[in-house]
């Protein structure tokens, strides 16, 4: 059993940056692929980015490749969003994620972990 919990969401105006927290209990952290989606107002949850089990390998979303980095810290059994050039879109509660027996993801289905969110809010 795994839980997640994510810190790190607040106000920022645009350009601005957060970085957003998941830790993660459990002693098998280090054999989830680990990311974030969020999800909008009104709006199904998407993809924002993905990390292999030992952080080699990422994949991130189109609308925040080049702003946002994920990175993970197996010792802290946590992962990280580094976020960058914040936009009022990305304004959303963005969500924590873990999956086994994969590399990567870039979709909700077949999670086995999630976690219950932190609010970003992104001002003009």
């Amino acid at each position: 059993q795994v839980q997640l919990t994510e810190s790190g969401g607040g106000l920022v105006q645009a350009g601005g940056s957060l970085r957003l927290s998941c830790a993660a209990s459990g002693r098998t952290f280090s054999a989830y692929a680990m990311g974030w989606f969020r999800q909008a107002p009104g709006k199904e949850r998407e993809f924002v980015a993905s990390i292999t089990w030992s952080g080699g390998s990422t994949l991130y979303a189109d609308s925040v490749k080049g702003r946002f980095t994920i990175s993970r810290d197996n010792a802290k059994n946590s992962v990280y969003l580094q976020m960058n050039s914040l936009k009022p879109e990305d304004t959303a509660v963005y969500y924590c994620a873990a999956r086994s027996g994969i590399s990567y993801f870039t979709s909700t289905s077949g999670m086995d972990y999630w976690g219950k969110g932190t609010l970003v809010t992104v001002s003009s």
